[in-house]
């Protein structure tokens, strides 16, 4: 259940760390969107959005009643196919932990499992209703032993390119989950199986399908949407 960290992982997050400090030090960039009055005005939304941010407060439970069909729930991907689970999918979990975690789908499903069904929120407008199963990042962070200096956490996925960056509050609410199971079975393919993450706290594009790294991280990342100009923060 515990391992040392593969090296992979580490340089793919050390390439990505290196690149948004790098950020830091260039002109402004009217094609990149940390840069330049936008830059400006996401910092700020983030600050006025992590002011607002209450760890106690949970999105609303719904009734079965609302459920949206699973067929209507919308589906999405990057590539051009739905990925499938390579063999011997494990979760990592690394970074600044005093156990690095490789975390098979038997070892996630050991861990205390958390239930919710709440109103999904996407960025375009639309909304969809489902419950979603699984262990809380929390757990994970408790398991590993991250670091408190630790304030970022990156979720990466097997799809290619696929990653996104949270804040640590936000990633450890008490309804930021990494969903194994969806309506009661377990998660589809095309939601993201073998697990995604999922939160009551953030839009959808911030909640990654095909999990298969969490890495708790001293500076933020980007994130595959984020890179390309959607806001960093997402909350809800």
């Amino acid at each position: 259940m515990t391992t040392p960290l593969g090296r992979r992982r580490f340089l793919r997050v050390a390439a990505r760390s290196a690149g948004v400090a790098g950020l830091a030090l260039t002109a402004c960039d009217p094609m990149s969107p940390q840069e330049g009055f936008l830059g400006f005005m996401e910092r700020v939304n983030e600050r006025l959005q992590r002011a607002l941010f209450d760890p106690r407060r949970l999105a609303p439970e719904l009734p079965e009643s609302e459920a949206t069909p699973e067929a209507a729930f919308p589906r999405y991907k990057i590539g051009e196919e739905f990925p499938e689970a390579p063999a011997g999918w494990a979760l990592e979990v690394g970074g600044m932990v005093a156990r690095p975690l490789t975390l098979s789908l038997d070892d996630l499903l050991r861990l205390p499992q958390t239930r919710y069904r709440v109103r999904h929120h996407c960025v375009e407008g639309w909304t969809a209703v489902a419950s979603w199963e699984g262990p809380r990042v929390a757990e994970l962070a408790r398991l590993a032993g991250a670091d408190p200096r630790a304030r970022y956490v990156e979720f990466g996925s097997f799809e290619e390119d696929y990653f996104s960056s949270w804040d640590l509050e936000s990633a450890l609410h008490p309804q930021t989950i990494v969903a194994l199971g969806m309506n009661g079975h377990p998660l589809p393919p095309h939601h993201g199986a073998p697990a995604r993450l999922y939160a009551g706290v953030k839009l959808g594009y911030k909640m990654v399908k095909w999990l298969d790294a969490v890495m708790f991280l001293p500076d933020r990342t980007g994130g595959y949407w984020e890179d390309q100009g959607y806001e960093w923060y997402g909350g809800v």
